[in-house]
């Protein structure tokens, strides 16, 4: 996979014949997540997200490839293409990339892009950890990295040294 990101869940896509970017939504595997150190968020998007019900707001507003004035936009995926196909996910679909496109039903090409894959990095304690403290306490001098890789006290832990 050259240089390409793994799409995730709330990634943002656009249709070449709409105006407003929408949200890419996970619904068929809760398992394989990308770049998100808790598991919790940023689920991997593969082929199998089609239909009527993979977007947040299911629109790119008015659909200009339907004529004028143009009606609303319902989004509609049938497949993906340029997807990588080297590795197969649990729901059997496989991983969606930056440079995928999704065919829409209404236009019959892959009319629908990603212009944002959606991951962020997070730093997690571990990488404190794993820094090297001359280079961070330069970098940042009003941090300091050992409080940072330190096991933070709960709130009832704090609590009971009150």
């Amino acid at each position: 996979m050259a240089e390409k990101h793994i799409v995730v869940q709330g990634a943002t896509c656009k249709c070449q014949f709409g105006q407003v970017p929408d949200k890419l939504k996970v619904l068929t595997h809760q398992k394989e997540y990308a770049n998100d150190k808790d598991a919790s968020r940023k689920l991997i998007v593969t082929t199998k997200e089609i239909g009527g019900s993979t977007f947040e707001k299911n629109t790119f507003g008015n659909c200009t490839k339907q004529g004028s004035p143009p009606p609303p936009c319902k989004i509609m995926v049938t497949e993906w293409q340029n997807f990588y196909d080297k590795v197969q996910l649990s729901n059997g679909g496989f991983i969606i990339v930056e440079d995928s496109k999704a065919v829409c039903a209404i236009a019959g090409t892959p009319c629908i892009e990603v212009i944002d894959h959606g991951q962020r990095a997070e730093a997690s304690r571990q990488n404190f950890k794993n820094a090297d403290r001359d280079i961070q306490q330069q970098i940042n001098p009003l941090v300091d990295s050992e409080e940072m890789s330190k096991d933070q006290l709960s709130y009832d832990e704090q609590d009971d040294e009150i």
